[in-house]
């Protein structure tokens, strides 16, 4: 029999050791425990156990659904909340358990409008990482650059989630603001013109992920994010011991990008879009 209840401090250990068995896959939700702190949140994050007490998953159930969770109980356990729901604008996790979770609540839900059937979860490491020297400056994005770091932003968002955060999301622009005053958002510079754009998102001890990686249209297929993103990783390793990303399968030139610079595949992702 698989219980869930809310996160409680009692709980948090061993919520984050069952975490760590894929610390690529779960880091937004490790992140969550080890930082966020509001009780909304904590209210959000829900912990599976089995009857000897033992952690079987964890999800998070606001306008993200995030699922961890492999044995079917647990992922039926999930969907019983799930059923009662409606209002999420995404659902993201581990390719098979997003599959059967979406199986079980389908019913009732409005369909999504788009499908991420398969994203890779990508990861690398110091040993890993391939430099590649170019006209290149990595550095943390200033705040007099923040109108740029968003509207590159915007366009990559719009691109990978069919939606214009500038239009749709009124604090979209604050956030930007925000993220860089707090070291978050790096950028690449050439020859005086930022040609390259990404930022930190969720972290744990293991991993850092890297987020809103893009590159201007119109400065594309010139070497410079490869050489930017080799850069920004050096820049980045001293202070965790990998990186990490995921990216749709379908995203080719992103991928190729991504192995350049030495990140490999460790896993599979799933997301629906609505």
């Amino acid at each position: 029999m698989i219980r869930t209840e809310p996160l409680a401090g009692g709980r948090e250990a061993v919520a984050l050791e069952f975490l760590a068995r894929a610390p690529y896959d779960n880091v937004f939700l490790t992140y969550l425990v080890l930082f966020d702190r509001a009780p909304t949140t904590r209210k959000a994050i829900v912990v599976a156990s089995d009857d000897h007490g033992s952690v079987t998953g964890v999800a998070y159930f606001s306008r993200q659904v995030v699922l961890a969770a492999h044995d079917d109980a647990t992922i039926e356990a999930f969907a019983a909340i799930g059923r009662t729901r409606g209002d999420e604008k995404m659902i993201v996790g581990p390719k098979e358990p997003v599959a059967k979770y979406w199986e079980l609540v389908a019913r009732g839900h409005v369909p999504p409008r788009a499908v991420r059937e398969r994203q890779f979860v990508m990861k690398l490491d110091r040993s890993s990482l391939r430099p590649h020297p170019g006209d290149v400056i990595a550095r943390r994005a200033r705040l007099d650059e923040w109108t740029a770091v968003a509207d590159n932003s915007a366009m990559m968002i719009a691109q990978e989630l069919d939606y214009d955060p500038l239009r749709t999301s009124p604090e979209f622009t604050s956030n930007v603001r925000t993220m860089i005053e707090r070291g978050m958002w790096w950028v690449g510079e050439s020859l005086g013109r930022l040609c390259f754009f990404c930022n930190i998102g969720p972290w744990s001890a293991q991993t850092a992920q890297l987020q809103g990686i893009w590159t201007p249209l119109e400065l594309r297929g010139k070497g410079l994010a490869t050489a930017a993103l080799a850069a920004v990783c050096e820049r980045l390793l001293p202070m965790t011991p990998t990186l990490s990303l995921y990216v749709n399968d379908f995203n080719e030139r992103a991928i190729a990008l991504y192995e350049r610079v030495g990140f490999s595949t460790v896993s599979e992702f799933r997301t629906l879009l609505f």
